[in-house]
This record gives C-alpha cells, structure tokens and sequence, in this order.
C-alpha cells in the first residue's frame, strides 16, 4: 500500500562529496527535503453531503454497473473497499443478482498537472584571507576559507514537478418508497481529492475510501481535512 523504501535513492545522496564544497550543502539540503516529505502525512480533502435515512440499519445494499466496464478487477477491488466499511456501519451486501434497497455508485479519477515555482539559490562562497601576523608578531599565511558571513542568496530558479490529483467519488441512492419509472434519490454523496506525487489509483484509493467514511455519514455540506500516518496507515486525530 505505501511506496518502495527508498534506500537507494537516499545512500546516492550520502555518498561522498564531489568538489566544489557549495555542490555538497545542495545535496544536504536536498537529502533533508526528500526525508521530510517521506515523512509527510497523506492528506485527503473530503466534501460530503447527505440525508440519511434514520432506518437504513440493517439494510441491504448492491452496486451500479460503471459505463466503464474495462476495469472489472480494478473496480471489485475499490468496491470491496467500500463494502468492508459499510458493513461495520451495520449493512449487508445483497445476495447476487438481487438488487439492494440501497444502490451504490463508486467513481474514481485521476490526471497529473504540471506546475512550476521559484526557488531561491544559495551559494556557499570561499573567500580569501591574506597573511597577517598577532599581536606577538607571528606570521600567519594566509589561504581559501569559507565565506564567514555563510552562504549568500545569488537568485531563483524555476522548478517543475508534476502533481498528480486522484478523485474518489461516492453515491449511495435509496430506492425505498420510490414511485415506479422514478430515480431512487441520493441519500448520501462524496468526493474526496488527494494531491501528490504518484499516479497509482491501488496505492490512494484505499486512503480516499477510509477518508469518506470517517465520520459517517458526517454533517450535510461539511468539508474536511483527513490525515493519515505515511507509516502506520492510521488515521491522524486532532
């Protein structure tokens, strides 16, 4: 579920320093950059709205067929995902080939962007101090040291990353009481959005589903930040 260690990755950067010495502050610094957003957690944002029924306990449920039917594997998969939580909500999956009072709909998207900032640029200096003798009269030589006042800001530079943004979507529609030739009316709707660095609908979706369902079925119109351990997998409380 979560991305390859990166032990390879990180050792290229702690091997030893190639000359000039501002070359090895960048790798540092970018070594540390790489450690912290390892270490970052997995943020959801999740926008739900609802009117769930007060007597949907012990109801059974069954999913719409997505137009898309290339994905058939993929899309059991999510749907398993989906049924494990509503189970422990008290539902029950319909036998097959019946359909459930209430009807399940579950979309997922994904597309990149890419997207450019300014960094700025440092530069670690050496600077030369001349031969001078003390106080005592000794003579010092004088050589190349490391510019005393540290590095020194000489610009910015443009970098580009590409962001990928993976889209779960979920409809739960109630077809009790509806008249027929009628639509059953939706009870409950979800979106959450993750923005990140991969494009692996098996390694987000899960995240996006257990986001969904945190605090279900949540107040109507409520939008919210849901964190998880890039870890332990857990859910990050307040």
């Amino acid at each position: 579920m979560y991305p390859p260690p990166m032990n390879g990755l990180m050792s290229s950067f702690f091997a030893p320093c190639p000359s000039p010495r501002s070359l090895c502050v960048w790798l540092v610094v970018a070594a540390a950059a790489l450690l912290t957003a390892c270490a970052s957690p997995i943020t959801t944002r999740v926008t739900s709205f609802n009117q769930w029924p007060a007597d949907a306990a012990g109801a059974t449920f069954s999913y719409i067929t997505p137009m898309d039917t290339t994905r058939q594997l993929e899309q059991a998969t999510y749907e398993g995902y989906v049924q494990a939580e509503l189970e422990k909500r008290g539902l029950k999956r319909a036998p097959a080939g019946e359909n459930g009072r209430l009807q399940v709909d579950v979309t997922t998207t994904s597309r990149s962007e890419e997207k450019t900032w300014l960094q700025p640029v440092y530069q670690d200096n050496m600077v030369f101090m001349p031969p001078y003798r003390d106080a005592a009269g000794r003579l010092y030589g004088g050589g190349w040291v490391p510019d005393p006042f540290g590095p020194r800001y000489v610009g910015d530079r443009p970098v580009s990353m590409t962001i990928y943004t993976t889209n779960l979507r979920l409809r739960i529609l109630d077809t009790k009481g509806t008249p027929p030739g009628k639509l059953p009316r939706t009870v409950f709707e979800s979106r959450a959005v993750y923005e990140g660095g991969t494009s692996e609908l098996p390694l987000v979706v899960p995240y996006l589903v257990r986001a969904v369902f945190d605090d279900f079925p949540g107040q109507n119109g409520q939008v919210r930040i849901v964190k998880f351990d890039s870890e332990t997998g857990a859910v990050i409380k307040k």
